[in-house]
């Protein structure tokens, strides 16, 4: 088609793309309209306005009102990549980088000193002041005292002589001082008798004794009811009302009042380290208003689930609790409301909507995911970390194929300060707009447009997560975002490592070969049907001549799948020989690879921890929570379930990439080795290939070749290098990139020079971890099992650096370029094997019953 000049073009060339946008047809005509005249009018809307709390600037609209589907707007791409190229054009293209900084809220730097700094007061001014301030409030000595930041070191405490002159003191604030001596701290302290609460954060005496240090100050001082913002065992209406913003420097508490709680509504026990909540003071007579209560990050590990049931059902005002899932009330929020039926919020989400959708974790209240700093990063990294915060993506088509790689995008400034909402009043969808007519004029955009009305200074929002629901893991996903409840990532994580710890297998028996052969008792040869070059051309033995009639075929060598259909469709009879098993795919595809290895060996060494997150996303976090938390290094890779030649295939440490890696398509998650074996300082890895010939009993032949492929490039963990394709991948014979082929004899002579080991140890630990590999298929698949199969398969492995082999990927129809254009030497050093005859004897291995260059494993 020409140009694109009617509404009737714009329709008929872009009908698809209106259609998957979700936009209503009554707002086509005005998105044309806007389109046609490269209209960006969102600024006569809208306000960008910067949000305090988080960083994150936010959408308000400022017209008087807008009715749902009432408009649609055009949002500008600030930034436009493909994921490999996103370093290099930070780097390279004038002002992105800043430009992108200044979006993300990340060049906002305040260095140390820059804030003004208010004239310091000495010790001993604040004193008085603190003197002055109590007796205007009407109390005859001073009852609470707060010196903290003020460089106070042991001395200078025994010094102020502070018990003598305060004997009343009620609460002490000393936080962030520079005490070491716990001697000192107790000598002083416990001389405080009616001393209610104590703070000693952030000083270096607690990084020594702290724990005999408190046992010392609890008994020298028996009314203590907060220690470092703790509770301890004596807590009671003092440490309550304080939390309740009863008690506090303008009401010490030092008045004995009967029922001093009695109009608490709202209560915020949260991290106070409560280990027992069925306490006199915690009840319903003292705070009988009592309606919304916190007590998330307490241990509360005396009390039973039961107990602490009894004790909130008591309440009969309680509406509103905050409390960990799972937690000190159980594993999910079904269970909680089912006890606790007078709720309306749970975790700040209503509970009717909880009971409707059947959510056993939920949590309102989380805060948004803002990157660590980390002085050494440069503006680049921090976009990098960032941008997945911000970063939406698509992935481009033609009337040929399908584009491998998606393409990311960053809304311009007006886009990205639309913030996340589960129920939001705009929609937005990235539109390509193509006035030729044509993908190669294509102009990208994304369009928003009102899904509910407005009035005049409400904030605009999106769902992130437009139409994923729980069932494909929703509330884990939304961690992209945010800061969602750790404890329940780790408890989902500890399971499944229970449950993986539960498996072993034991190793199947070596049995002796079952398969005959099959060659003709006539001498006639058997008729070979491929479509793969390399057999055509190097299948020569006399036993075995090419046909171009399939039906005709004894034996099918395709790189197609045979299903069902293509049989019925070409004529493909039972009788038939073929160069694949049923099921297979517990093999070859990713995702099942791994599940098969975890059903029949658990978490085996030579497997990376590896997680489906289609189906493990739970999990993964988990595991990358409690190596954040035990500080091991969190450096993962994803691969698609089933590309090969590393497409879509990343490496980061960055969690919210991870999960939105998701958005391009199906993937594993898997532990990247880090610290590999390397050569001459390059990573690279090892293609094995197998010919297996029976699976039940398993009968299995490693060819006596393998073949190594080597990075382009040093091996680096710098933070840049997860960019560089010929750095970390080692599948170089794809995309124009040099392959630098290196003979097998030469590289184990080389190898062992450089690491002072012997290849033939190496290669026993690999035979081993191959045959275990398809034992876990044969165990957990029998199904498998076909007398008319026979194939080869490619196997990936990887040595770390302590010589450890680790199991990469099992590839169905192995590319064999390399062992047919090279002759290699054999494992022993023995002999050559000819790389023209490479697929007449792994022919003569499957079918005629040979052993020549191959092992059984």
């Amino acid at each position: 088609m020409s140009k694109i000049e009617s509404f009737d073009d714009f329709v008929k060339v872009h009908g698809i793309l209106l259609a998957a946008s979700g936009l209503p047809p009554k707002l086509y005509p005005r998105l044309f309209q806007k389109l046609a005249s490269d209209t960006l009018d969102g600024g006569a809307y809208f306000q960008i306005e910067s949000s305090d709390d988080d960083r994150r600037r936010r959408l308000l609209l400022t017209s008087d009102s807008m009715p749902k589907d009432s408009d649609v707007f055009l949002v500008d791409h600030a930034w436009t990549f493909r994921l490999p190229d996103a370093c290099k054009q930070l780097k390279e293209v004038p002002g992105l980088a800043e430009r992108m900084a200044s979006l993300m809220s990340v060049d906002i730097d305040v260095e140390a000193g820059e804030e003004e700094v208010a004239e310091e007061l000495s010790v001993d001014q604040i004193i008085e002041n603190e003197i002055r301030y109590a007796a205007d409030e009407g109390y005859d000595s001073l009852r609470w005292l707060e010196l903290e930041a003020l460089g106070i070191v042991d001395d200078s405490l025994l010094s102020l002589h502070l018990p003598s002159q305060f004997q009343d003191l009620v609460a002490l604030s000393l936080i962030g001082n520079k005490i070491k001596s716990a001697d000192v701290v107790i000598e002083e302290v416990t001389k405080f008798k009616n001393l209610k609460a104590l703070w000693l954060n952030d000083n270096p005496v607690l990084q020594k004794s702290e724990c005999q240090m408190a046992d010392e100050i609890l008994q020298g001082c028996p009314s203590l009811e907060i220690y470092n913002s703790c509770f301890t065992p004596n807590y009671g209406l003092w440490a309550l009302g304080f939390c309740g913003d009863i008690f506090g420097k303008d009401n010490p508490g030092c008045v004995q009042q009967d029922q001093p709680l009695c109009n608490v509504t709202s209560l915020d026990l949260s991290n106070r380290s409560i280990h027992n909540l069925v306490n006199k003071a915690f009840h319903v007579h003292e705070m009988p208003k009592l309606s919304h209560l916190n007590i998330r990050g307490n241990p509360l590990d005396q009390n039973s689930v039961g107990e602490l049931f009894e004790v909130l059902q008591l309440f009969p005002s309680l509406s509103s609790l905050e409390v960990d899932i799972p937690g000190p009330l159980g594993d999910n929020a079904l269970e909680i409301l089912e006890a606790l039926s007078k709720l309306s919020l749970l975790n700040g989400v209503d509970t009717a909507k909880i009971l409707e959708n059947g959510k056993l974790v939920i949590d309102a209240m989380l805060q948004p995911r803002i990157p660590e700093p980390n002085p050494d990063d440069t503006l680049v990294d921090r976009v990098l970390g960032a941008m997945w915060l911000y970063a939406m993506n698509y992935r481009l088509a033609d009337e040929e194929k399908l584009d491998e790689s998606s393409l990311w995008y960053v809304m311009d400034e007006l886009g990205s300060a639309l913030r996340h909402c589960d129920e939001p009043n705009f929609k937005v969808a990235p539109f390509l707009f193509m006035p030729s007519g044509k993908l190669d004029s294509a102009v990208s955009y994304s369009v928003m447009w009102p899904i509910k009305s407005l009035q005049k200074g409400d904030e605009c929002t999106r769902d992130f997560l437009s139409g994923i629901g729980e069932d494909k893991q929703r509330s884990a996903r939304l961690t992209a975002w945010f800061q969602t409840p750790e404890n329940y990532f780790i408890h989902e994580f500890e399971k499944y490592q229970q449950k993986l710890q539960a498996k072993a297998f034991d190793s199947l028996p070596s049995n002796l070969s079952i398969s005959r052969s099959i060659r003709h008792s006539d001498g006639s040869p058997l008729l070979v049907y491929t479509d793969l070059p390399q057999v055509e051309e190097f299948l020569t033995r006399p036993e075995f001549v090419i046909t171009n009639e399939p039906k005709d075929a004894h034996i099918l060598w395709t790189s197609v799948q045979v299903d069902e259909e293509l049989k019925k469709e070409v004529g493909i009879t039972d009788d038939q020989y073929i160069n694949q098993f049923p099921f297979e795919a517990c093999l070859v595809m990713k995702h099942h690879l791994a599940e098969t290895i975890q059903m029949g060996y658990g978490s085996p060494k030579w497997l990376q921890p590896t997680y489906n997150l289609e189906t493990q996303l739970s999990q993964f976090i988990g595991d990358y929570c409690v190596r954040k938390r035990d500080q091991m290094n969190n450096l993962w890779i994803l691969k698609p379930w089933n590309m090969a030649r590393t497409i879509d295939t990343s490496i980061t440490d960055n969690l919210s990439a991870i999960i939105r890696m998701m958005e391009t398509g199906p993937k594993i998650c898997q532990k990247y080795i880090e610290h590999p074996a390397l050569f001459k300082g390059k990573k690279f890895d090892l293609r094995y290939i197998v010919l297996v010939r029976s699976i039940d009993p398993l009968e299995i032949y490693l060819t006596e070749i393998f073949w190594v492929r080597l990075s382009n490039n040093p091996y680096s963990l710098e933070k840049h290098s997860f960019f560089e394709y010929e750095t970390h991948f080692t599948v170089m014979n794809y995309g124009g990139r040099t392959l630098n082929h290196k003979p097998t004899a030469e590289f184990v002579r080389e190898f062992e020079q450089e690491h002072n080991v012997k290849w033939m140890n190496i290669h026993e630990k690999v035979k081993q971890v191959i045959r275990e590999v398809f034992e876990a298929a044969a165990l957990t698949h029998p199904e498998m099992q076909s007398p008319k199969s026979r194939a080869i398969y490619g196997v990936d492995v990887m040595l770390d650096s302590s010589f450890e082999p680790k199991i990469l990927e099992v590839t169905y129809c192995p590319d064999c370029m390399r062992a047919c254009k090279y002759d290699m030497g054999t494992m022993d050093g023995k002999g050559i094997v000819k790389g023209g005859d490479f697929f007449n004897y792994v022919f003569g291995c499957l079918f005629l019953d040979e052993t020549a260059h191959v092992t059984p494993l």
